[in-house]
């Protein structure tokens, strides 16, 4: 299994969550009934089918075992299993936060461990 996931999402609900104390998810999150996540496999992938052109993301590293059994790898885009969080997000469950710019290509730059994942990620 992974040790961390990640959820891309706007700079602006990650402040919230910050002054909330918890994320509780971004709308397509809320209406699908759990926070979508992904592994550092599934995530450049993710910001270019879903955050293409989109500026102000971040990137939200999650240690997976903190979430506990709450966290559940179910299928999805094609067949892949991806990392859903059935409730809310902890803040201290957060290992990092980092900007997730756009190159001169138009693309998400990522940090290098998630633009070239190790095992276990």
């Amino acid at each position: 299994m992974v040790s961390t996931v990640y959820k891309i999402l706007d700079e602006k609900l990650w402040q919230k969550a910050r002054e909330d104390g918890v994320f509780r998810g971004a709308g397509i999150d809320l209406a699908d009934g759990y926070i979508h996540l992904s592994t550092a496999a599934q995530a450049v992938e993710t910001a270019r089918l879903y955050f293409a052109g989109v500026d102000n993301l971040v990137l939200v590293a999650v240690d997976a075992a903190a979430l506990g059994t709450a966290l559940r790898f179910e299928a999805s885009r094609g067949g892949a299993l991806f990392p859903h969080l059935y409730g809310d997000l902890p803040l201290d469950a957060v290992l990092w936060v980092k900007p997730l710019p756009r190159g001169a290509d138009g693309a998400h730059v990522f940090p290098d461990e998630v633009a070239r994942p190790e095992d276990g990620q």
